[in-house]
């Protein structure tokens, strides 16, 4: 019955990807617009990031009123993406995917890890949009090019950016529609960037600022202005009836082939996925569940709800807790810090003295934590902003700078070669770095680190992953899909502390 249900699935939700030339065309602000402009509408929206990002991801959240799931094909195995789609979605949503860089941009010759990949493996139709700065006819040139490129990826419709005038957008338009045979969808002229600012490489985050609502309403007006919602919609809600035309005349064991392989690997990992079985999702409910406390507030924000989601699953109830108000750590068995900028609060994180001393002492006490990238930062000793030093939690010797240029960024491989609290010696573990932050003074022993950096920069030297009793720490961000024996060994360190 589950085969069937996972063909059902894929036929019956209406989807698109949202994809572009590069970096940097638009896509996102796009995205977020025809989200919230379709929600206004009264439809319901399944929101999805390809790739590992968590600031665009948390806009597409606050558009559609709901959790944004990552879909990222070098984190996570394809069973995996699949089965959190299907997860997910229901028939009546409409998915909207948010691609990553260029279509076709991955980390191989192959093209593995691109967004016209994960398009062609959900069999989702394409929007591709374009910076239209400067140029006209040469764009129909490029949409041809993107579509011969591989005509298995489905590019469906075209949106302009950056559009100086009438002039210029009948000339694009005229173009494109001519020599490509498909549609714009959308002109949109040159934007104020007031409504939308960027930090870094993306979006500020969300969590920061309490116009957020605002910047979302006036993106959904752009999208309302100068975008063909209803082509949007026809576009979305025609993908499940050219899959079924694609299917028509074969057998029902030829339909279902495709599928059957996955079908059984998902029976074989339900265990580690938190959506195929929800009547499991009940910790928290009895005295017996550990709690694990999430530092989640405007310092510490990234985190993937597919890990949220596991830790729960594994029967953990899950508490957050601010660390920039909070006075007191409320009593939990476990602690995760995720990422996040703590350089942009680090007068309010050294403020919170009261705070930082208890978490430190749930650490001598043998309190098992888990940081990643900006939690890792907040347990060094000190953070340096322009000469001027502020104090951190102080449980590993290490002191920390920002520069304006990345120090880290991209797909991680670490190869575990030492003990620590949360991983078996000797397994490879696929992540991903992104950070300003670089070592500023490090007083422990490079030959302490549990990991050897295959991949990536890592904290120092080509080593990471910080160890002290039950704590962890790392610049490395890991997803609960890719990495499944994380949410199960921080459920059952909580369990071993609370019963300790």
């Amino acid at each position: 019955m589950k085969q069937i249900f996972v063909q059902k699935k894929i036929i019956d939700t209406p989807g698109l990807v949202i994809a572009a030339l590069r970096g940097g065309s638009g896509k996102t602000i796009f995205s977020v617009g025809i989200i919230s402009a379709l929600k206004n509408l009264g439809h319901t929206i399944a929101p999805f990031k390809k790739g590992p990002d968590y600031i665009d991801a948390g806009w597409l959240a606050l558009a559609a009123g709901r959790s944004c799931y990552n879909l990222d094909a070098f984190l996570v195995k394809k069973e995996f993406i699949l089965n959190s789609f299907l997860t997910h979605t229901l028939p009546e949503d409409i998915a909207i995917i948010e691609g990553n860089r260029g279509l076709y941009d991955g980390i191989d010759l192959k093209g593995t890890t691109s967004t016209a990949e994960l398009a062609k493996f959900l069999d989702m139709p394409v929007i591709l949009c374009i910076n239209a700065t400067k140029t006209t006819r040469t764009m129909a040139a490029v949409v041809s090019g993107c579509m011969q490129f591989d005509p298995d990826v489905k590019i469906k419709g075209v949106i302009l950016n950056r559009v100086a005038g009438l002039r210029h957008e009948n000339i694009l338009k005229n173009s494109i529609e001519h020599f490509c045979g498909i549609p714009i969808l959308g002109a949109v002229p040159k934007l104020s960037k007031h409504n939308f600012p960027e930090r870094h490489m993306g979006l500020v985050p969300t969590l920061e600022h309490d116009w957020a609502h605002r910047s979302v309403d006036a993106m959904s007006q752009v999208a309302r202005k100068y975008i063909d919602l209803d082509q949007i919609k026809h576009i979305a809600k025609c993908k499940g009836d050219d899959l079924k035309e694609a299917l028509k005349g074969r057998t029902s064991q030829d339909r279902s082939e495709k599928f059957q392989g996955l079908s059984q690997k998902l029976k074989r990992i339900s265990a580690h996925d938190p959506g195929l079985d929800r009547k499991n999702q009940r910790a928290g409910k009895d005295n017996h569940a550990p709690v694990i406390g999430i530092i989640k507030d405007s310092a510490f924000q990234f985190y993937y709800p597919d890990n949220f989601e596991a830790l729960v699953k594994e029967g953990a109830e899950l508490v957050f807790i601010d660390s920039l108000t909070g006075e007191d750590i409320p009593q939990v068995d476990a602690i995760y810090i995720g990422g996040g900028f703590p350089e942009t609060h680090a007068d309010r994180l050294a403020g919170n003295k009261r705070f930082r001393e208890q978490l430190k002492a749930m650490a001598e006490n043998g309190l098992p934590i888990y940081a990643e990238c900006g939690g890792l930062i907040y347990l060094g000793e000190e953070l340096v902003l322009k000469d001027k030093s502020y104090p951190m939690v102080g449980i590993f010797p290490v002191s920390y700078s920002f520069s304006k240029k990345p120090k880290g960024h991209g797909y991680t491989i670490i190869y575990v070669e030492k003990k620590n609290p949360f991983f078996k010696t000797g397994v490879e573990i696929k992540g991903h770095e992104f950070h300003y932050s670089s070592v500023l003074n490090w007083r422990g022993n490079d030959s302490d680190l549990a990991f050897s950096i295959k991949r990536g920069t890592g904290f120092i030297n080509k080593k990471d992953g910080l160890c002290y009793k039950n704590v962890l720490a790392t610049y490395i961000h890991i997803h609960a899909l890719g990495t499944p024996a994380w949410a199960k060994t921080m459920v059952r360190k909580a369990v071993e502390y609370k019963k300790s």
